[in-house]
């Protein structure tokens, strides 16, 4: 029986079995994996680091996408930056406000591959029509687009190699320069019980650049050790205090389902326990 060892950090790691081996290769930037395992379905694994599951994706990409496009009152046009497996822009497009959605994703490899290995996950998404998806620098394409946005959602590595970048402030301060008045911007900011000073240094560049920077937490299971953090900005500060049953008549009225994401669990993520709020604070 094989089994993948996932090492994040010195002292913790985590194990998945491996039931199949689907692609295993290198596209232009990193080391991809494609394994099967028969609780977690497909998971996608880049330089050894697993990256999303069928089993557990919805969490993620429902929470990342759903939380600020139902706080937003109209959202017409999103940018994910990253996001190659495709289940952010699949959860983005189920929004009939939504108009458009422009996606820069690095690396073209994994789109490729997603689009193999994971159409479950994205489920043609990258041929709706409203989807602009773009191969190239996410950090260039903030810095030089005309475009303005009223959501920009960041589905990026760890803050390593080609994502170091897509947490500095001045990738932040070039992501608010690309937003509407009323805009959101979302990021991915790891675990906090073991990546504080990646989630501190985010919310300090938020607090430095908008009226608000705050996080919302979600609980992923492969994603080990804790809470998950999603890194919350915005010059709108009403649009985190939406009230419940505003958030109920715009779930009902997008008329999709979910399996994680509620207008209640919407409210209670940005309920932090005291040792993340120590962080951010």
């Amino acid at each position: 029986m094989d089994w993948f060892t996932e090492i994040l950090h010195t002292d913790l790691a985590q194990r998945l079995r491996v039931d199949k081996v689907l692609y295993e290769g290198q596209t232009e930037f990193q080391d991809a994996k494609v394994l099967s395992n028969g609780r977690l379905g497909k998971i996608l694994v880049l330089d050894n680091v697993v990256q999303t599951t069928l089993g557990d994706e919805f969490v993620y990409h429902e929470m990342l996408a759903h939380v600020p496009l139902f706080s937003h009152p109209h959202p017409k046009t999103v940018l994910i930056i990253g996001g190659g497996d495709g289940g952010l822009l699949e959860e983005a497009l189920k929004h009939p406000s939504v108009e458009k959605v422009t996606m820069v994703e690095l690396d073209g490899g994994v789109v490729e591959l997603a689009k193999e290995h994971f159409v479950e996950l994205n489920q043609g998404a990258f041929d709706d029509h409203r989807t602009n998806l773009i191969i190239g620098d996410g950090a260039k394409f903030v810095a030089e687009t005309d475009e303005r946005f009223d959501v920009i959602l960041v589905d990026s590595t760890d803050p390593h190699g080609p994502g170091e970048v897509l947490f500095s402030r001045g990738f932040y301060a070039d992501c608010k320069r690309c937003l509407t008045e009323s805009g959101i911007l979302v990021t991915q900011n790891g675990v906090p019980f073991l990546q504080a000073s990646e989630l501190a240094g985010s919310i300090s560049h938020f607090r430095a650049l908008f009226n608000e920077g705050s996080a919302y937490v979600i609980t992923v299971p492969t994603y080990a050790f804790g809470m998950m953090a999603l890194g919350w900005a915005t010059d709108d500060k009403s649009l985190r205090q939406v009230d419940i049953a505003t958030l109920e008549d715009r779930f009902k009225k997008a008329a999709f389902a979910t399996n994680y994401y509620s207008p209640e669990v919407h409210k209670a993520a940005f309920a932090l326990p005291m040792y993340i709020k120590r962080i951010i604070d």
